[in-house]
């Protein structure tokens, strides 16, 4: 099937600085501090319009709205954007809202904030809402944008909890279904800084057809056509491939004993190093064999 939408896939930040500021211009190097120069303005140039596109914030995976949404209006305000706003939806009736249905046909981006996937995909999940966003996504030149949560809960299959530390303990890493834009891949992100590769390998051996990928903070994924993916952003892409598994003792040890597992093959993407999911090539940008 040729995917007409794009997808864009964020590992989330630490905040180092915030657009509730009163001095924007004097602090923006600070504020705009992740993906706000890098990987927005990216969003931007992939999308339709461009600085004309219609975007939509959708702060429902956080607990705290009211004051994420506006940060990502003026982050993208900021880099010229003139069609921006916040659309709320804090309950799975408001999903099926004739009004939230028309912004979402009409939007071009849609970003999805960070929070908790499971609170994401719980509200929309299966809603109209829902149905429209894939639509969109396979049928128009549309971009669904999501960094931290709104990453994670992109792809079928979605990790929701787990302990980074406790992580190749049987049992401990959490998998239940996400939004299903994409298939084939389960996503992790704030990968590097908070040290979730044992997260990613638990995901990984028990279904090794799943193509594991970890984002790092300020990094992300442009994913078109649900095949080609290519790494944006400062900081590194995990991927962990279980497709040469050879051994493990997943099925013999008993809830929260430790896994073995040999031969698992990872590769590790950095700016503009590209991935096809169906040939599983990696290519690397600045090769020092070129």
């Amino acid at each position: 099937m040729n995917i007409l939408g794009k997808l864009i896939i964020i590992g989330g930040a630490v905040d180092k600085g915030s657009f509730t500021e009163t001095d924007i211009d004097k602090n923006a190097t600070s504020n705009l501090n992740f993906f706000e120069t890098g990987i927005l303005k990216r969003i931007l140039n992939e999308s339709k319009h461009k600085e004309n596109s219609r975007i939509e914030v959708i702060t429902t995976a956080s607990v705290i709205p009211r004051e994420i949404g506006p940060e990502y209006v003026k982050a993208f305000e900021y880099l010229n954007a003139k069609n921006v706003d916040i659309l709320t939806i804090e309950r799975r009736e408001q999903a099926a809202d004739e009004t939230v249905l028309a912004r979402l046909k009409a939007a071009d981006i849609v970003m999805f904030t960070g929070g908790d996937q499971l609170r994401l995909t719980s509200i929309l999940g299966g809603t109209p809402f829902h149905d429209i966003l894939l639509d969109k996504y396979h049928n128009e030149e549309f971009i669904y944008a999501g960094t931290s949560a709104g990453a994670a809960a992109a792809s079928n299959n979605m990790i929701y909890q787990g302990s980074s530390s406790e992580a190749l303990l049987k049992g401990e890493v959490k998998i239940s279904s996400g939004l299903g834009l994409i298939d084939g891949v389960i996503i992790d992100t704030h990968f590097v800084q908070r040290g979730r590769i044992g997260r990613l390998f638990q995901a990984v051996v028990g279904n090794p057809r799943v193509l594991g990928i970890g984002l790092g903070e300020d990094t992300g994924l442009l994913i078109t056509n649900n095949s080609q993916m290519e790494a944006i952003g400062s900081g590194l892409v995990i991927l962990v491939d279980g497709r040469e598994i050879k051994d493990t003792n997943l099925t013999k040890v008993e809830l929260g004993q430790p896994i073995s597992i040999s031969h698992l093959v990872t590769h590790v993407m950095s700016k503009f190093d590209t991935y096809n999911l169906e040939t599983h090539l990696m290519h690397i940008q600045s090769s020092h064999y070129l």
